[in-house]
């Protein structure tokens, strides 16, 4: 009885520690990514504005390539919404939209997940000059992490 005893104090205080340091990992993340691309700006703008372009450089259609892809509104443009459903677990079930475009500049995006989590984020996708034929393109998602998203992620097998 006396082991037992132990054995769920332990457990009791690993669990609590665990949901304690969970509690105070930071809760905003942001994923910036960027590349240089041999095109005059405008150019290349105008290329990844539309949905439809995006998917040929999107990480989740490299993952799962079948993944059933569905368009509503004018492509390009605030309100264009690109929905993707996907068996995939690090895929899922989403819909990302335009809502702010800044021409030539920048394009922001509202990004609501639906499985295997629900969860919303915010990106956004911005061009900058480089030299005469060389633009910078950023890429950035942010948003703010629960304490399940935390669980999740810290049990991900692919880290």
């Amino acid at each position: 009885m006396f082991i037992i005893k132990r054995i769920l104090i332990a457990l009791i205080l690993i669990v609590s520690i665990v949901l304690i340091t969970a509690y105070f990992m930071p809760r905003e993340y942001a994923v910036t990514k960027e590349i240089t691309i041999n095109r005059p700006a405008d150019s290349v703008f105008n290329y990844i504005r539309y949905f439809k372009n995006q998917n040929e450089f999107s990480v989740w259609s490299k993952i799962d390539p079948k993944m059933k892809l569905t368009y509503r509104g004018t492509d390009g443009t605030v309100g264009a919404i690109s929905a993707w459903e996907s068996d995939v677990k690090d895929v899922g079930v989403g819909e990302q939209e335009v809502t702010k475009i800044i021409e030539g500049k920048r394009i922001d995006f509202a990004l609501r997940f639906k499985k295997p989590m629900e969860d919303t984020a915010g990106a956004f996708m911005s061009t900058e000059t480089v030299s005469g034929n060389q633009t910078k393109v950023k890429w950035v998602i942010s948003g703010c992490d629960t304490l399940s998203n935390k669980y999740y992620a810290s049990n991900d097998e692919n880290g």
